[in-house]
């Protein structure tokens, strides 16, 4: 009798796990946090007058015993951010219009416990062998996929690809109703405007830009009902938006494996966003239960 195959458990290859560690704290800028809460001091003290040179060194130096840095590394955990904010003439706290959610430094917005999803997620798939590709529909710098390519590399997986969905030019105008409200446009939030070469460059920092990595350019509406993808293994979305949302869920979730999960990034931080959601989880049936990543994010996986 032939002797059965041993599953692969990526998790205790060792050397590949130190590897998406170190990718992981690349991306989120945890190696080199001091320098984002450096950056953050002086933004925020461009709104008040700036203290004295010595004071302004004396800072630079204790930067780790700072609450600025014990903040930014705590909030760091969950993907949220430190907000600018400056007193007015009458004593009021005055958040500046398109200062909000800055990562001056990282190259995704996510924080580290929805990395860890993602790479908790991959470990899954490879371990039960659930066929498909990996797409990230709303990449922003294109942080989340840059790992999930590492991931493949890591383990010499050669048999998926990486498809980066994204408009490359911020998120679009709200049509929809549902959607009322809720501008994020690069009009009003220029910063969420990436570029297509930007985010390729960074692949190219990474050594992770080839073959395996594939771009759809445009808005979901257009790319992805004609998107060339066979099989997903993993779905994750970031759209913000109810259409934008509802766009990946019609058009990939059919694509999506048997045990293959979904991962929705602002289910709990908009509420367009979880109602696309909900609406189309009642429509289709889908009764997995959701799992919380973090305050905003949440997952499930497709039952098999």
């Amino acid at each position: 009798m032939a002797k059965k195959s041993k599953k692969h458990h990526p998790s205790k290859d060792l050397i590949a796990e130190r590897y998406l560690l170190l990718l992981k704290k690349s991306l989120l800028d945890e190696l080199y946090l001091e320098n984002e809460a450096r950056i953050l001091f002086f933004v925020q003290n461009t709104l008040t007058p700036l203290p004295s040179l010595d004071a302004i060194s004396s800072f630079f130096l204790n930067i780790r015993n700072q609450t600025v840095f014990s903040s930014l590394k705590e909030l760091r955990k969950t993907g949220a951010w430190i907000r600018i904010q400056h007193t007015n003439s009458q004593g009021e706290s005055i958040e500046p219009p398109h200062c909000r959610g800055f990562s001056f430094t990282a190259h995704t917005m996510i924080g580290r416990a929805r990395v860890d999803n993602i790479h908790d997620c991959l470990n899954t798939i490879v371990e039960d062998d659930i066929p498909g590709d990996l797409i990230e529909t709303g990449v922003w710098k294109g942080g989340a996929t840059i790992f999930m390519r590492g991931f493949l590399a890591a383990h010499r997986i050669r048999n998926r690809k990486v498809w980066v969905a994204d408009s490359f030019e911020g998120l679009p105008a709200p049509t929809h109703q549902k959607d009322h409200g809720c501008d994020f446009s690069k009009e009003v939030f220029p910063y969420l405007s990436v570029g297509l070469e930007e985010v390729r460059e960074l692949f190219e920092r990474y050594d992770l830009l080839d073959d395996q990595v594939r771009f759809l350019k445009g808005w979901f509406c257009d790319t992805l009902p004609s998107a060339p993808i066979k099989k997903l293994a993993l779905l994750r979305l970031d759209g913000d938006l109810y259409e934008s949302t509802m766009d990946a869920l019609e058009n990939l979730y059919s694509k999506l494996s048997p045990g293959g999960f979904v991962i929705v990034d602002d289910y709990y931080a908009f509420p367009q966003c979880k109602l696309a959601v909900d609406e189309f989880r009642d429509r289709h049936g889908i009764r997995k239960k959701i799992i919380q990543i973090d305050h905003d994010s949440m997952y499930w996986r497709k039952p098999r």
